[in-house]
């Protein structure tokens, strides 16, 4: 095996792909790099690292001709850390426990607000331009957690892989103009910042307002977990009346 592979470049390229390693350790060095010229830029907006470690990565592995079932083999392992990284947002939520309290009450009705606000949008706008009924149930839950939004979408008969695409792409979206937006329409208070992006972009937007302001990632932090709940009891309700 060992001369076969000294000798021959593309067998030990053909034996390294299979290794779950090789693709954990592509994704960290790219999202390193990534994250390296997002902080040279000093976090500008349009260079955040995770549609870049997208893009490179898709790009590498088209490139090489990797499935990517084989590519996941590795990259579960980050997968899998989006659940203590989840639990771990409970450590900042503790210790601004007193600042959220006090904006409880605007906090429940941004959500009720902003979560119908999420679903009849993209529900109304697909109608409009005459998508399939099985497209816009796919759309619906856009703004939540992928886990959570696959469920959703998958329970109403639509296709999980699309929402799973439209909830990336509305993640990335969120994170790149949420703070050029919130600057330009004059809004300074972080909490109000964070929870909305945590609202509308879920997971990255929530990772884009912890790299602002440790506040704007706490509230953000609280509307993801709390609008994946609403929009569970929401999408279905949505379907029944606004696809009647």
């Amino acid at each position: 095996m060992n001369g076969t592979t000294s000798s021959n470049p593309f067998a030990l390229w053909v034996y390294l792909s299979q290794t779950p390693l090789l693709w954990l350790t592509v994704t960290l060095v790219v999202y390193a790099l990534a994250d390296a010229v997002s902080l040279k830029s000093r976090r500008h907006p349009l260079l955040n690292p995770v549609p870049h470690t997208m893009w490179v990565v898709g790009v590498f592995l088209m490139l090489t001709g990797t499935p990517y079932a084989v590519y996941f083999s590795g990259a579960q392992f980050v997968h899998f850390l989006l659940g203590p990284a989840t639990v771990a947002m409970a450590v900042p939520l503790y210790e601004n426990r007193r600042i959220v309290a006090r904006a409880l009450l605007p906090m429940l009705v941004a959500l009720v607000v902003g979560s119908v606000t999420a679903i009849a949008s993209v529900v109304l706008l697909a109608r409009a331009f005459g998508l399939p009924r099985e497209i816009v149930l796919a759309l619906a839950p856009k703004s939540v957690t992928a886990g959570v939004a696959m469920g959703i979408s998958e329970t109403l008969g639509a296709d999980p892989a699309l929402t799973a695409v439209a909830v990336v792409l509305t993640g990335v979206i969120g994170a790149i103009i949420v703070t050029p937006m919130m600057n330009r329409i004059g809004i300074s208070d972080f909490r109000a910042r964070g929870f909305a992006v945590g609202l509308a972009s879920h997971g990255i937007g929530t990772a884009r307002a912890f790299q602002v302001d440790e506040v704007a990632g706490v509230f953000a932090g609280i509307a993801m977990s709390l609008n994946a709940l609403v929009t569970s009891f929401l999408v279905p309700l949505a379907a029944t009346v606004l696809l009647r």
